[in-house]
């Protein structure tokens, strides 16, 4: 248990950092008007491909006896990808409803 709060205490600053940046994102995140979601969200999805390219990473640098890291890159890479593929294809659907229908 003292491990644990020594390690609190060393790190103090970045946990500081860290919720304020949440705090500081569900207000920027609340206050997106909805005519701007879908190029955001598609822009997130984007991003999240970093995820993928970092867990890569991760399982290259890996020892071969490190399991820990090896599951837990792998489990990046699948759910990174689901994210970023599901992502656009739900991005893909919502602009299909702003285009024009055409007439039977």
């Amino acid at each position: 248990m003292t491990h644990i709060l020594d390690a609190i205490a060393a790190h103090q600053d970045y946990i500081y950092i860290v919720v304020l940046m949440i705090f500081l994102g569900i207000e920027v995140i609340g206050r997106v008007p909805s005519v701007l979601h879908t190029p955001l969200m598609s822009g997130a999805n984007a991003i999240h491909g970093v995820v993928i390219i970092g867990a890569i990473i991760v399982m290259g640098k890996a020892e071969p006896d490190n399991y820990v890291a090896l599951v837990l890159g792998f489990l990046a890479v699948i759910l990174g990808t689901l994210n970023v593929v599901g992502g656009f294809a739900v991005t893909d659907r919502m602009l299909e409803m702003f285009k024009n229908k055409k007439a039977k």
